[in-house]
């Protein structure tokens, strides 16, 4: 429910968790827990709470195409599904959740190596249907660089990256459903994951949009975002 804390909810609905599992929690129930709600009817609507959500909004035929935490997605993660009348935003800061989560669970259940995953779903270019990624996550790695390391012929590799966080949350979003699944917790236990008690943030698994693969589809974007650090 809205309000509700999230570290009594999930040991309620998760007796035992064992070390080096990896919790993953929907970014929308962590949204609730903060109470990130909107009303439709809200002064400008939906599509004025989608501007004020984003850094940068490009409006299309089926969408706002919006750039928010770094991600690029469609109405800056505002969804109306599973949200009894009113809009659910994305949590404040994922990362930062995923940190107060993970310390609090791992008192709780008395571990030393556990991970925190808040999921969301998005659409990929030129694919049918969504897939899971991360919105924020603490207590591994989530990225493995191959990066000078030899494929099996020795050739040096030079941009091989695995990006770990987003493989996990899309594995568990197959599993926690987009509909009336009514389950928006899994757990994952023997992950390859690097387990670390360092600080996670967006960085760690982004990059600026100047140096990606896409930059020439994503120019009207940079252009705006630019132009709105440059507003404040």
């Amino acid at each position: 429910m809205e309000g509700e804390p999230l570290g009594p909810f999930i040991r309620q609905h998760v007796p035992r968790l064992r070390e080096r599992s990896i919790l993953v929690v929907t970014s929308k129930v962590v949204a609730l827990a903060e109470k990130r709600t909107a009303s439709a009817e809200a002064p400008g609507g939906k599509a004025g709470l989608i501007k004020k959500e984003s850094d940068a909004v490009i409006k299309t035929k089926h969408i706002h195409l919006t750039l928010k935490d770094g991600m690029l997605m469609a109405a800056a993660g505002i969804d109306a599904s599973n949200a009894d009348g009113k809009l659910i935003l994305l949590p404040r800061d994922s990362f930062k959740a995923a940190r107060a989560l993970r310390a609090e669970l791992m008192r709780a259940y008395k571990l030393k190596r556990l991970g925190v995953l808040i999921t969301d779903s998005r659409t990929f270019p030129l694919r049918a249907g969504v897939i899971g990624l991360t919105t924020g996550f603490a207590g591994f790695e989530g990225v493995r660089d191959y990066r000078g390391m030899p494929d099996i012929f020795g050739r040096k590799l030079a941009f091989s990256r695995t990006n770990v966080a987003d493989c996990l949350a899309s594995a568990a979003v197959v599993e926690m459903g987009e509909a009336a699944e009514q389950q928006p917790l899994a757990v994952i236990e023997g992950a390859t994951a690097a387990f670390t008690g360092a600080k996670m943030g967006r960085r760690s698994v982004s990059i600026p949009i100047e140096d990606d693969l896409y930059r020439p589809l994503l120019r009207p974007l940079i252009y705006k975002a630019r132009a709105s650090k440059l507003k404040r």
